[in-house]
């Protein structure tokens, strides 16, 4: 049976806060909301609930986690920013982004791309996201919450009992708009858009790539 917590006026209990980072430090996972919709995360290179999630989205065991984390100086312990890719980040982060940078020696093999050493990492731009993040105090790593490639889920009470069941925390926020993020490469410059989503790519016109 998953612990299901509900928000409060776009907030949640700093006791439930606590109550969610000890649990991800223990092995759980979670339905947690974004910017891009609600996403199951785990703690960062936890192996065990990386492949109960791929279990429940019923993905195969080489489909990409992407790494979720508080700020700047957060993702800078998992990716390598040169310059250029810094002055962008700051531009599109908190946002609608999901960036493919190098990974950095503190990235677990679990979360690289396996022949790139490459990462898909996220500056969530939603207050309780980032909430669970700063008191879990690490990265979380995660994998958006959609029962196929075009439905997403926007009510959590619209999920099967049985996933809700293997799941280990639900933080339900009500509904939540469709929006997957822009995916971009930032190995290459200009950026290459590997997807375009909810992320407004105009930002990427305002920037010098030298």
């Amino acid at each position: 049976m998953s612990q299901w917590i509900e928000s409060q006026a776009g907030f949640i209990k700093s006791r439930d806060l606590q109550n969610i980072s000890n649990a991800l430090a223990g092995g759980a996972i979670a339905v947690i909301p974004s910017d891009t919709g609600y996403a199951l995360v785990c703690r960062l290179g936890d192996k065990n609930a990386g492949n109960r999630i791929r279990q429940l989205r019923e993905l195969d065991k080489d489909h990409p986690f992407t790494i979720m984390c508080s700020d700047l100086t957060h993702l800078s312990q998992y990716a390598r920013v040169d310059n250029v890719q810094f002055r962008l980040l700051k531009r599109l982060f908190p946002g609608a982004f999901t960036c493919i940078l190098p990974a950095s020696k503190e990235v677990p093999r679990l979360v690289q791309h396996e022949k790139r050493k490459t990462i898909g990492i996220r500056i969530p731009e939603h207050g309780i996201c980032q909430s669970i993040i700063a008191a879990h105090q690490e990265a979380l790593m995660g994998i958006s919450l959609n029962s196929d490639e075009e439905q997403y889920f926007i009510n959590l009470h619209d999920m099967d009992k049985a996933f809700i069941n293997a799941v280990d925390i639900i933080v339900d926020c009500g509904e939540l708009p469709l929006r997957p993020s822009t995916v971009l490469d930032l190995t290459e410059m200009p950026p290459l858009i590997l997807r375009q989503g909810a992320g407004d790519i105009s930002l990427l016109q305002q920037e010098s790539y030298r």
